[in-house]
């Protein structure tokens, strides 16, 4: 039988979920010899929930043999009759996740060479910035410069009314412009509307956005409205990209069609590493690159490093190292050593650790989640008291 460990040091003896500050879920993953894996299931608001179904998936793999990832990919995905959704891929994906990193320290070598082996030595990575006004997108943008990145992301803006009036455009663009004075044409800035505009003002926006340049628009409408985004990619010849909510290759497959320019898939949303490479590849099919979406923990970051050496048409990787957002722990707090994910030029050198390359501080995890508190979202509400997209 194909789940009978041919060794039984490999055998999965323990399965364990730890929910930690700011708002990430950690699975550790220990075998028969003591080998232990880490992945990363976090699910920004729902981390009990993932938890749970991350419970409910150990009573299936303990006693089955760990180097069987793709086999256990399928059971955990296809073995029961209700399928798909965020709160399942997410804790498919930390199981993924640690799978890798188990195999990739049995045999010694990074997951990246278990995947076909390197095709870059290093990866460019970019930013968050905050900020309400023109001035201070300008500072935010400085400090990230200082640590030496090359690209920033910014919100398009705060709570959006439902047809964008002119001062709310307004403001986007000039906060906009500011960035491009500070970057100059030499870095990169991309918008993210976060879902938060209708189609028609998102339409209305891009043409006055193109004198600026943008590295990209992230997600100018919500997921659930992916059948239009089609129209989006046609009004404007700014780079449309999306994908941090959807979770697999068959909800990537129609924004690939309708023509977006950049996929971003969540290495802790959209099935782990193993679904992520499938996404990868469908993609390149439609000349698309990927440039997967990361303001999570360290697991999450080296999951998606270790795809992006050895997948060819990988853009960019958005990272959350000292991001102000990150209330309680830095993603840095829970890897005992930081020097593989230490900026060099603005990116990330190639991992050569065996597994996902980091090492993980496992007493400060099990500390940090002894004191766990649940992270909610806001809810916004519009002027009239109707519920706004956040």
């Amino acid at each position: 039988m194909i789940d009978q460990p041919t060794e039984s040091g490999s055998r999965i003896a323990r399965v364990e979920v730890f929910p930690v500050p700011p708002r990430w879920v950690f699975v550790r993953i220990e075998t028969a010899d003591g080998l232990v894996g880490w992945g990363e299931a976090s699910l920004e608001g729902y981390a009990d929930v993932v938890s749970a179904a991350v419970e409910q998936f150990a009573e299936y793999l303990v006693g089955r043999d760990a180097a069987l990832i793709e086999d256990h990919w399928q059971v955990l995905t296809k073995g029961q009759f209700y399928r798909g959704g965020p709160v399942l891929a997410s804790a498919v994906s930390g199981v993924d996740q640690a799978l890798w990193d188990l195999l990739g320290k049995r045999l010694g070598v990074p997951v990246h060479q278990l995947l076909g082996g390197a095709v870059r030595d290093r990866i460019r990575a970019y930013g968050w910035v905050g900020g309400d006004d023109p001035s201070e997108v300008a500072d935010h943008i400085s400090a990230q410069l200082e640590v030496g990145l090359t690209a920033v992301k910014m919100n398009a803006s705060g709570k959006m009314s439902r047809n964008g009036s002119v001062a709310e455009l307004d403001g986007v663009v000039a906060r906009v412009a500011s960035a491009r004075e500070v970057l100059g044409p030499d870095r990169d800035v991309a918008v993210d509307c976060h879902g938060r505009f209708t189609l028609a003002t998102a339409r209305r926006l891009a043409p006055l956005l193109e004198p600026l340049h943008p590295f990209f628009i992230e997600e100018p409408v919500v997921p659930e409205n992916s059948h239009v985004i089609g129209r989006m990619v046609d009004a404007t010849t700014i780079p449309i990209a999306t994908g941090e909510r959807l979770y697999s290759r068959q909800e990537f497959l129609p924004v690939l069609q309708a023509g977006i320019a950049i996929a971003q898939p969540d290495l802790s949303h959209a099935g782990g590493i193993s679904e992520v490479r499938r996404i990868a590849a469908l993609a390149e099919a439609y000349d698309a690159v990927i440039a997967p979406h990361c303001p999570l923990g360290p697991l999450a970051l080296a999951s998606c490093l270790q795809v992006g050496f050895a997948t060819p048409n990988y853009l960019i990787q958005e990272q959350s190292i000292g991001i102000h957002y990150n209330k309680g722990a830095e993603v840095l707090d829970y890897v005992a050593d930081t020097e593989p994910l230490k900026f060099v030029d603005g990116c990330f050198e190639r991992l050569t650790g065996p597994g996902l390359g980091i090492e993980i501080d496992e007493a400060a995890v099990r500390t940090a989640s002894a004191g766990w508190e649940r992270w909610q979202n806001p809810v916004w509400r519009h002027a009239d008291g109707s519920v706004a997209e956040w």
